[in-house]
């Protein structure tokens, strides 16, 4: 293990426990000795001197936060003693200079992806069923499972296979609770017929009407996007007839998203079928015909530069921000070194990293549309009582999080340092390389959704308390902020960056190593756990309060 505690910037009057320590234990730091007046947990924070009532405390070099009264030095930073606060933003004449990493050992490599007409490259190959209106969602569970079962796609065969096992027992009237079994780990793929094709994918949703006639226009606008994703191969379209969005309406946005659209597309609606199973059955029927066309499609070399990837942070703690977020943001440096692309998201966790960003902007407007955009969405919050202040959930305060401005600066890590190319709205396209940032929730599946629809083809994902979430067209890589997780989840974990707590590895090394590890996600040479285990989570945004 390397050292116990951590100050991430010279300017902060906080320090980090990168292990546990007990009360009365003496640390020394920089040549200057302190006490804990209490324990301080691992990935909490302890204060480097006594501050009153009002003074300003400082991390990641930035305001987080203001004392609530009197602490003293060696105590613990908690809700109790601490309360959110952030420096107000705003545009300035501002000349960054950006001081790009050494690219030279990944200059002249490629992965293998899937070449589409529009010059994109998809990094996996998938089709698409796509619901216009939540009534189709029943019709999507009966298709899903039975294309699912027959041709190899399915996870739950050991499941089912473990439920048989307890009801045999129970038959025998055997006591099930002394019974030594398990499902069995292994998902076998061997059986899959099409096997150039990833997977078949469902978007089940809640939308497409009642509601506003807003949230319907959002959902079209999403759903096209997913239609024209890089990784989505053909697509098989499922409506109602009588709701809100219209099947037009969906194609109107495919066509204004991509006018040169030529995927296989096959629409079928309900109120126009003779019955709900001659729906479903040619449904099958003519997406089994468009999978045999997709099949023949294969990976083939591609640059760097047509990697677009995402970067999230979920179930954060402590360690986040000095771990697994500077390693993804020394990643996302290299992409954009490289000519790749790069999106960085959840507006309501970039709360106190506003004023970077926006000198990071490269063009007045573009850094202007996203003080309007995190403005329009704070007061959305606060009109309901509620605000970004809010947004740390009880497992972040939990593990070290305790304001906003501290979760925030240390998710806003993974974009790296590269400035910022152009924001977007939700579900706008990303046509620029370059650091891209996205308009979305935090809620992890809520911004993974808009990720993906505004064209990630991976996407990162640091995690420090563990979380089970992906999507159904954009292969979702987990990256553990710390070693005991690694060990505990691993069922869900991809990657570890706990190495760099333990002082085992640099923040350089491991965003190599994470860039090595997309490189081969991308190939096709290794599967990320949530697409192993059909983690196909999807959620449209209303553009209500979701923080």
């Amino acid at each position: 293990m390397g050292n116990k505690v951590l100050k991430v910037n010279p300017k902060d009057n906080v320090i980090v426990a990168l292990q546990d320590l007990a009360k009365g234990e003496t640390v020394d730091y920089n040549g200057e000795t302190f006490v804990m007046q209490e324990d301080i947990p691992a990935k909490h924070k302890f204060y480097v001197a006594d501050m009153n009532t009002g003074e300003e405390v400082i991390m990641y070099g930035v305001l987080v936060g203001k004392i609530q009264h009197l602490v003293l030095k060696g105590m613990r930073m908690s809700t109790d003693n601490l309360k959110h606060a952030a420096e107000p933003y705003e545009f300035r004449p501002y000349h960054y200079e950006w001081h790009a990493p050494d690219t030279s050992k990944f200059q002249g490599r490629t992965f293998n992806g899937y070449h589409r007409k529009d010059g994109k490259v998809g990094t996996a190959n998938y089709w698409l069923f796509v619901p216009t209106v939540f009534c189709e969602n029943r019709n999507l569970d009966v298709i899903r499972e039975a294309m699912h079962n027959e041709l190899g796609y399915a996870v739950t065969d050991k499941y089912k296979s473990y439920t048989h096992q307890l009801l045999e027992a129970y038959k025998k009237n055997e006591d099930v609770n002394n019974l030594d079994l398990s499902p069995s780990a292994n998902i076998d793929n061997s059986n899959r017929p099409f096997k150039n094709v990833d997977g078949i994918k469902f978007l089940n949703h809640q939308g497409g009407c009642g509601g506003i006639r807003q949230d319907a226009a959002v959902l079209s606008k999403l759903l096209a996007a997913y239609a024209d994703h890089p990784n989505v191969a053909g697509v098989t379209v499922l409506s109602l007839g009588c709701q809100n969005l219209q099947t037009q309406d969906f194609l109107n946005d495919l066509k204004e998203r991509n006018p040169n659209f030529d995927k296989p597309l096959y629409i079928f609606e309900q109120q126009q079928s003779q019955s709900e199973e001659s729906l479903i059955a040619e449904a099958i029927k003519k997406t089994f015909i468009g999978l045999v066309e997709i099949n023949k499609m294969e990976r083939s070399p591609a640059p760097l530069n047509k990697l677009v990837l995402g970067v999230k942070c979920g179930g954060s703690d402590g360690f986040s921000g000095i771990s697994a977020n500077p390693a993804v943001g020394y990643t996302s440096d290299l992409l954009v070194g490289l000519g790749g692309t790069v999106l960085l998201a959840e507006f309501p966790e970039l709360c106190g990293a506003e004023q970077d960003l926006i000198d990071r902007t490269k063009e007045e407007p573009k850094a202007r549309k996203f003080m309007g955009l995190m403005k329009a969405y704070s007061d959305s919050a606060e009109r309901v009582g509620s605000g970004f202040h809010m947004n740390p959930s009880p497992g972040n305060i939990k593990d070290g999080l305790i304001t906003d401005a501290i979760k925030s600066n240390g998710a806003a890590k993974k974009g790296g340092t590269s400035p910022v190319e152009d924001v977007l709205d939700y579900t706008e396209p990303a046509t620029k390389p370059g650091l891209n940032l996205v308009c979305t929730p935090g809620n992890d599946v809520e911004a993974t959704t808009g990720k993906a629809a505004s064209g990630a083809t991976l996407i990162l994902f640091t995690t420090g308390l563990g979380t089970p979430t992906g999507n159904p067209v954009c292969p979702v890589i987990k990256v553990s902020t710390n070693s005991s997780l690694t060990k505990r989840m691993g069922d869900i974990i991809d990657i570890n960056t706990g190495d760099v707590i333990d002082g085992i590895k640099t923040i350089e090394q491991m965003g190599e190593d994470i860039l090595e590890y997309c490189i081969k996600a991308a190939s096709g040479e290794v599967v990320p756990k949530a697409v192993l285990l059909n983690q196909d989570d999807f959620i449209p945004w209303k553009r209500g309060v979701s923080l």
